[in-house]
C-alpha cells in the first residue's frame, strides 16, 4: 500500500525557461515570491523529503532544498529531471515529481495519488478529467534503467514512455486548479493574485 510518507518529490526546474524568454521559471516571482516558494510550501507538510533538480542558479535553489542536476547532458527535458531523481532516490520505492512553475499544489497532493496506486504500477500519472497532466507523476524505481535506456535512444516524448511501463491514470478531476502553470510573462502578469 502506498502512503504519503513513502513518496519522496522531486520539483522540477531544469528546463530553460524558452517560452519565458529564457529565464529561470522557478525563481520568477508571483505577487513578489519565487514561483519555486509555492511548490515547496505546498510539498512540504506532505513530503518525506524533497529535492530540486536544477541545471542552472543551483546556488539560489538551495536556499529552498537540495538541488541535484540532470546526469544526461543536453537538456533532454522533463524526463532527464525524473532519471536524475529516480538516480538520487536509488533507494527509495516511489519518487514524485512536480512542475517549479504550478503556484496552486494542493494540500492532499500526495493523499490523491496515493488513492491511485495499483500493485502492479510502474508510474501513477494525474489526469485532469480531459488530459494527461504528465509532469504531475510518480515513478517506481524499479523503471529507472529502462528510462535510461529510452532517453540514450535518443527518445524524449513523456507519454510515450508512459506507454512502456505500466502506467495508470489518477483522477485529480476535483483538483484541475492543481495544473495551471505559467509558461510565459503574460501571463503571469494577468494571474489572479493569491495568497498562499
Amino acid at each position: 500500500m502506498l502512503t504519503p510518507k513513502k513518496i519522496h518529490w522531486v520539483v522540477l526546474a531544469g528546463g530553460q525557461g524558452s517560452r519565458m524568454g529564457g529565464l529561470d521559471k522557478g525563481l520568477v516571482k508571483l505577487n513578489g515570491k519565487p514561483l519555486i516558494e509555492y511548490v515547496i510550501s505546498a510539498l512540504k507538510p506532505q513530503a518525506s523529503s524533497i529535492v530540486i533538480n536544477a541545471n542552472r542558479s543551483q546556488e539560489i535553489y538551495q536556499h529552498y532544498a537540495p538541488v541535484i542536476a540532470d546526469i544526461i547532458a543536453e537538456y533532454p527535458g522533463p524526463l532527464g529531471g525524473i532519471h536524475a531523481g529516480l538516480t538520487h532516490y536509488n533507494q527509495h520505492d516511489w519518487v514524485g515529481f512536480v512542475p517549479c512553475d504550478s503556484p496552486n499544489i494542493p494540500a492532499n497532493l500526495a493523499e490523491i495519488f496515493c488513492s491511485g496506486w495499483q500493485e502492479d504500477a510502474d508510474i501513477l500519472v494525474a489526469h485532469d478529467g480531459d488530459y494527461y497532466q504528465p509532469v504531475f507523476t510518480l515513478f517506481h524505481h524499479r523503471v529507472t534503467n529502462k528510462l535510461k535506456d529510452f532517453l540514450d535512444r535518443g527518445e524524449r516524448k513523456i507519454t510515450a514512455f508512459y506507454d512502456e511501463c505500466k502506467t495508470y491514470k489518477v483522477d485529480f478531476s476535483n483538483e484541475k486548479e492543481t495544473f495551471i502553470n505559467l509558461n510565459t510573462l503574460e501571463q503571469l502578469k494577468h494571474y489572479p493574485n493569491i495568497d498562499k
